[in-house]
């Protein structure tokens, strides 16, 4: 039985497996779209859940000598910085994609993925 301690990953799973069900099931490229904007949260999520530490504190160390009991609260700095490289990245995948779905759409004038394999032109 999950505690409650587990229920921002389960949410976080969760949010994973609705944007892999828009990616497998839908047909249109839009809500795919949508589907993998929901993936890179979800991923987002987790990593942010992995570095959090309740009561933790920033690792700045203001003095060579900081004490022992200091070093164990501090917060794991790598999850945030993997967290802000994934949104750059992201974004610009976004980007891409939303720019192909156009083309697409200029070109075919449906987003309906059936519909662009069947015109093949």
């Amino acid at each position: 039985m999950p505690t409650l301690d587990h229920l921002p990953y389960l949410f976080a799973m969760l949010l994973f497996v609705i944007g892999l069900y828009a990616i497998v099931a839908k047909k249109n490229l839009v809500k795919l779209i949508l589907g993998l904007i929901v993936i890179e949260y979800a991923v987002n999520l987790f990593l942010l859940l992995l570095g959090y530490r309740g009561g933790g504190v920033a690792p700045i160390l203001t003095r060579r000598d900081a004490p022992a009991e200091f070093l164990a609260r501090t917060v794991d700095p790598l999850p945030q910085a993997l967290i802000l490289t994934a949104i750059v990245i992201g974004l610009g995948t976004l980007a891409l994609v939303t720019a192909l779905a156009l083309r697409l759409y200029d070109r075919y004038g449906t987003f309906d993925i059936t519909e662009i394999k069947k015109l093949k032109g």
